[in-house]
């Protein structure tokens, strides 16, 4: 959230600067044409005394394309490089053409009206602009241009200075102690993306001052307590005795940490405990938010449990959006990946330990469903998975973007059908696969089905239009080995 990370931000610039380049050689392409050509175009618009009338030859329509293409391009590149200027650069070079044109339109119908030659009369017949001296309908033209003038001015000056509410109500948001777990977005010239940066940067250390103050200090155990005893309807840890047994139907969602890419930085092994306990600090505050708790803390995870699949499913997508924020924050070291699986069942909470310490624990076999579940996540590259069981308990109004990616084989007996929230990939990519969602479970079942010939052309219809969907590439791929096992 700090600064996107420096690799990253260097190829971006460097992709701009290859593209801005590319852009200028077109421009300069294009417009060496009009050199040649304008004459035709100027020829084509003939004045009579009267109006103006236009004799299009095949030259002069050539030399019109060129001439709209010179000037589109030339506006992209324009705007490009006014984007690249600090914002008082940017209002100058913004409004200097239009000032410039209004300049050269006041000074020519100031003069018009004396000029001699056919091309002065069509003007002033077009225009209706008398040539008596006691004649000013010249003026009500550069009045109307001078209004023009100051409403595209005015509406240029809006524009620009658009960025600048942004920061206002970002900067008011920060003052009153209110913060976002997504970037600001402020936009415009990049003097207001270095702002954006710095806006950022403040956001995110309120963030980390608000997780210290959150976290649990000797008596977190006892806290962690009693959140489970008020989702069980209990008071306190007292009510209950040790080996006792509740059991309650529950959603339980199982979050690891791994890591994405090498660190520039070598860790030791407390540096790399803080690392990974600066992640988790984020984890806890927002487990607890979305009205979960933490059944236990497991090195580089958690295993908590919420009351409703909505809460588990709404506080999974806030995780792998604040981890992404967590991520940019750290320049030199590894970035981590999250990986969430989640799975509603009848769960039994027990009591553990002894007279002095007694903990309430999750018994039962949810945990090592989880774990499969956590390894399938890995193996075909989803952010978060869900178990039918949960998708079925959904309240019917919970509606989010999802699609069927198999079937977890539990035991010989058992088969749990499992699913991948959308919501955790970028938007583009999102909606590409919403479209495709259909295709791709075709090909999930028919590979389940054992009809690989079938679920290749799905997968190979999904990977045309999305190349980069991790699990369709994996199920073709498991495809191809299978069709060569048989043949």
């Amino acid at each position: 959230m700090l600064c996107v990370n420096t690799t990253l931000k260097l190829s971006q610039n460097n992709n701009m600067k290859t593209s801005t380049k590319i852009l200028s050689i077109l421009t300069a392409v294009a417009f060496v044409p009009n050199i040649f050509l304008f004459k035709y175009l100027l020829q084509a618009i003939v004045p009579t005394g009267k109006t103006f009338e236009l004799h299009f030859t095949a030259l002069a329509w050539v030399a019109l394309a060129f001439q709209i293409l010179a000037m589109v391009l030339g506006g992209i590149l324009f705007f490009r490089f006014l984007k690249m200027q600090k914002l008082s650069n940017a209002l100058f070079f913004s409004v200097m053409p239009l000032t410039i044109l209004y300049g050269v339109f006041v000074s020519y119908i100031s003069s018009v009206k004396t000029m001699t030659g056919v091309t002065a009369e069509s003007v002033r017949s077009t225009l209706k602009i008398s040539q008596a001296p006691t004649a000013y309908n010249n003026f009500l033209w550069i009045g109307l241009a001078t209004l023009v003038y100051l409403i595209l001015l005015f509406a240029i000056i809006i524009i620009m200075c658009k960025p600048l509410s942004k920061v206002e109500k970002v900067t008011k948001n920060l003052g009153d102690g209110r913060m976002k777990f997504d970037d600001f977005k402020v936009g415009g010239t990049k003097q207001f993306k270095e702002i954006e940066n710095s806006l950022n940067k403040i956001n995110y250390q309120y963030k980390e001052q608000e997780n210290k103050l959150r976290q649990a200090d000797l008596g977190q155990q006892k806290n962690l307590s009693k959140q489970f005893f008020r989702f069980l309807g209990r008071e306190s840890i007292a009510s209950l005795e040790l080996g006792n047994q509740v059991k309650k139907n529950a959603t339980v969602l199982l979050f690891d940490l791994e890591r994405e890419q090498k660190s520039s930085k070598t860790l030791s092994l407390e540096e790399n405990f803080y690392y990974i306990n600066s992640y988790l600090k984020v984890v806890y505050p927002l487990i607890k938010r979305y009205n979960g708790f933490v059944d236990k803390f497991l090195g580089e995870g958690v295993l908590a449990v919420f009351s409703s699949p909505q809460d588990a499913i709404e506080c999974s997508h806030a995780l792998v959006k604040a981890i992404d924020v967590k991520n940019k924050s750290q320049k030199e070291l590894h970035a981590l990946a999250c990986k969430i699986s989640i799975d509603t069942r009848e769960i039994v909470f027990g009591i553990v330990g002894d007279e002095e310490k007694k903990e309430p624990q999750i018994i039962s076999d949810v945990m090592n469903d989880l774990q499969k579940m956590q390894e399938i996540n890995s193996y075909i590259g989803c952010k978060l998975t869900i178990s039918k069981q949960a998708i079925t308990a959904l309240a019917q109004n919970f509606q989010f973007d999802y699609r069927y990616v198999g079937v977890l084989t539990i035991d010989d007996s058992v088969q749990m059908p499992i699913y991948e929230s959308l919501e955790t990939l970028p938007k583009q990519k999102r909606e590409k696969l919403k479209k495709l969602k259909n295709k791709f479970e075709a090909g999930v079942r028919a590979y389940n089905q054992k009809n690989y010939k079938q679920a290749k052309e799905e997968f190979e219809f999904v990977l045309h239009y999305v190349p980069e969907d991790k699990p369709s590439y994996v199920y073709f791929n498991r495809i191809i080995e299978k069709l060569k096992e048989s043949a």
